[in-house]
């Protein structure tokens, strides 16, 4: 049996100023969340490309095309309602943050990590006011608590709108150094590539895994779809 598909049941795609933000039109129609919420937008430019998005469509529906509509779900049924949650999630990657656990060895990764590394660390450090410490191995490093509370104190000024890029920033790089940065506006393919230090060492190493390469490429994409979504967010 095949999988059922919703088909196309508009015209046009419009984007309409209304109470609380910008809304899309589908011929006249609200488009709704999974959760039966109107998707209103902040940004007159982030209700444009969710209507680009539903004007590309074809005959039939791909939800996998239009990830700016994922991400505007995500945040009207599951971050808007749970911000506080979702902060306080977050913030708990800043007590492991990627970043401060260190290969004891050989010379060249070790190299290779400090030289990625460290210059975020330093950002942190006199952006955020946020030292944090580093250890070699996996064992545990408690960070100082003006650190962890530096980094929850950035993670709370941000909207639940950015919370959603925040979010994607974060646990697809294993890093709120990383992810505030990115928030912040760094590069986010320079940041990318950082937080795959250890992967393409071990793929230089032992050679490319076609599995884990493919699923690379979809994180990475993932990554760098949540700057475009931040970026639209931001634009007026």
């Amino acid at each position: 049996m095949s999988e059922w598909k919703a088909k196309r049941f508009w015209t046009d795609a419009v984007v309409e100023r209304i109470e609380g933000g910008h809304a899309v039109r589908l011929d006249g129609r609200p488009v709704m969340s999974p959760g039966k919420r109107e998707l209103v937008m902040p940004s007159p430019a982030l209700a444009a490309g969710v209507a680009s998005e539903w004007a590309a469509q074809g005959e039939m529906i791909d939800p996998l095309s239009m990830p700016l509509t994922r991400a505007v779900n995500t945040t009207v049924d599951k971050v808007v309602p749970q911000a506080a949650a979702v902060a306080a999630h977050l913030c708990e990657y800043g007590e492991s943050d990627l970043l401060c656990y260190r290969a004891a060895g050989p010379d060249g990764l070790v190299e290779r990590q400090a030289a990625a590394w460290d210059p975020m660390l330093d950002w942190a450090d006199e952006e955020l006011g946020a030292r944090l410490a580093v250890t070699q191995g996996v064992i545990p490093v408690a960070q100082p608590a003006n650190a962890v509370e530096a980094l929850r104190a950035a993670v709370a000024a941000a909207t639940p709108w950015e919370l959603t890029a925040l979010s994607e920033f974060v646990t697809l790089s294993g890093s709120l150094v990383l992810g505030l940065a990115a928030l912040a506006g760094r590069d986010a393919d320079d940041l990318w590539g950082r937080s795959r230090i250890d992967e393409d060492w071990q793929a230089e190493q032992w050679g490319v895994d076609d599995e884990a390469a493919t699923l690379a490429a979809s994180k990475r994409d993932a990554f760098l779809q949540a700057r475009r979504y931040l970026d639209l967010l931001a634009a007026t």
